[in-house]
């Protein structure tokens, strides 16, 4: 938790530390519950395929909400646990009564979602085919599903490279739709998923 700066100091502090690019602060579109949940959702699943690491998210204390409740500081603090049991964050501490630091996960975390949970806004997107793909994103997924089949051990990786592919796409799927080039998104997200796993060897 933040020290007792004055909070021009510590607006300061921040600045330096997360700077535009790693804030998202909710109090200047004074959203709803349902909405800063949504909100933040997208934005942490972009930050994770970024891999901006550690984030801040502001979301007030609720002062001037209606009856003094803190609407939209409660309805994210309820989101963490879900997206953390969905790997897209690791881990939250309160930064100050009215903002979180959040920790991301990796991207290649994505992968380890249980599958026999469904959460609300998690189903997977697994289309037909993946013809419809840049041939350039088509190829890197297939570079990583073909990485990711080999850490796992398996031999007859062409025997399950489709079905890996389809499952890879999915799980990165969300995590594009804040971007207006979803296929360049998802480049970054595949390229940033294979330098991780390069990482862990």
């Amino acid at each position: 938790m933040a020290r007792g700066y004055p909070t021009h100091i510590q607006r300061a502090f921040d600045e330096l530390r997360f700077g535009d690019g790693r804030t998202l602060n909710l109090r200047q579109w004074l959203p709803s519950g349902d909405e800063a949940r949504a909100w933040v959702e997208r934005w942490l699943r972009a930050k994770q395929i970024e891999r901006a690491g550690e984030v801040l998210v502001i979301t007030g204390r609720g002062n001037n909400s209606e009856g003094g409740a803190p609407v939209v500081r409660t309805a994210v603090l309820a989101l963490f646990p879900s997206l953390r049991r969905r790997h897209v964050i690791q881990g939250w501490q309160e930064h100050t009564p009215g903002s979180f630091v959040v920790t991301l996960a990796p991207v290649h975390a994505l992968f380890e979602v249980p599958k026999r949970r469904r959460e609300r806004g998690s189903t997977p997107v697994a289309p037909e085919s993946l013809s419809a793909l840049e041939p350039d994103t088509l190829s890197l997924l297939r570079r990583l599903a073909s990485a990711s089949l080999a850490v796992l051990g398996v031999h007859e990786i062409d025997r399950f490279l489709e079905s890996e592919m389809l499952a890879q796409f999915a799980a990165l799927a969300a995590s594009v739709d804040e971007y207006d080039d979803r296929d360049a998104a998802l480049r970054t997200a595949i390229r940033n998923a294979l330098d991780e796993l390069d990482e862990t060897e």
